[in-house]
């Protein structure tokens, strides 16, 4: 996988959500803070997102916005409306995990096309949804991003993510035959283009930091690397070869870039692999060390406790728990 995609698996957990609102006449929305990343689509008319702190941002046809920290915000046709507070399900450990959840149910006799056709036309049509994240180790590639990404709709931009909106917009507003599973696609094809929108669009305004990072060539190449391959005996010598540079110069700018030296990120991230092992397969732990450039199943378990403060099993055994009892809770509910 490529930098962004392995930021984005390493911190999604679940199936994401997503669904249609009509909004008339004079309206405001409350949502709290939330365990997901939450996303909004204009698909028709216009209206307001009002973060928890800072300015009021006016949204118009085709504009997305996104909150990749699950802050508290508002959504309005005016700044000044009072907010109700939201009553829907937010993303949440127990939360429904089906995708359609809100989706339309499939038409049998045309009768709700025929209810359709006689509704008010709505002032605002809104594409809403939410992604479930695990915070306890966020990428700092995500852990960067500002409470509120707006990413407005401009003739000739991002013509994959506009497509990607339409597509995801056609799906929800009336089931068919294999929704749940396009569904699911659309929402992780939308997340990727929207990162990556914001990303393109940052990448000529800052010297420093991920957005410059994935569009340095030398630091990108080294980025790519180890992610490719972080079982490789990599050193900032080899790193520095991979990216086209000496080692100093290398160093230095991956560092002024990333925000931290090359072997402390390639750490990082092999821990992150290892984790991610841990929890979703049975590899013993000899082959999770393989995997993650240790020589020995030792070395690998003091270098997993030092970072997460618990021995590879424990982290393990701790895991299967997790899932164990949210399954147990799932089948409860149903």
């Amino acid at each position: 996988m490529d930098v962004l995609s392995d930021a984005i698996t390493s911190m999604r957990t679940g199936r994401p959500h997503a669904g249609r609102t009509e909004q008339h006449g004079s309206w405001g929305v409350r949502f709290p803070d939330s365990e997901g990343a939450g996303f909004h689509v204009v698909l028709q008319g216009t209206c307001w997102m009002l973060p928890s702190d800072g300015e009021p941002i006016a949204l118009g046809p085709g504009d997305v916005v996104f909150m990749p920290h699950g802050r508290g915000h508002g959504l309005a046709d005016s700044p000044h409306t009072p907010l109700a507070a939201f009553r829907g399900s937010l993303p949440g450990p127990f939360a429904e995990d089906a995708a359609s959840a809100d989706a339309a149910s499939p038409d049998t006799d045309g009768a709700a096309d025929a209810g359709a056709d006689r509704r008010p036309r709505p002032d605002t049509l809104l594409l809403c949804g939410a992604y479930f994240l695990d915070r306890a180790r966020p990428h700092p590639l995500l852990g960067e991003l500002p409470q509120a990404l707006h990413i407005p709709a401009r003739l000739g931009r991002h013509p994959e993510l506009r497509s990607a909106v339409e597509l995801l917009g056609g799906e929800l507003e009336r089931a068919r035959p294999g929704t749940s599973a396009v569904l699911t696609s659309l929402l992780d094809m939308l997340l990727l283009y929207v990162l990556r929108a914001w990303y393109e669009e940052r990448s000529g305004h800052m010297s420093t930091g991920w957005a410059a990072a994935l569009h340095d060539r030398a630091v990108s190449e080294a980025l790519r690397a180890i992610h490719r391959d972080p079982a490789h005996p990599w050193t900032v010598e080899t790193l520095g070869q991979a990216a086209g540079l000496s080692r100093a110069a290398f160093a230095r700018r991956f560092t002024a870039l990333a925000g931290q030296p090359p072997l402390a990120y390639l750490t990082w991230w092999r821990m992150t692999v290892a984790a991610r092992l841990l929890r979703e397969s049975e590899l013993p732990l000899r082959a999770v060390a393989e995997r993650t450039g240790y020589a020995s199943e030792f070395a690998f378990a003091k270098a997993f406790k030092r970072e997460y403060g618990v021995a590879p099993g424990g982290y393990r055994r701790h895991g299967q728990e997790s899932a164990g009892a949210l399954a147990a809770t799932s089948l409860a509910q149903r």
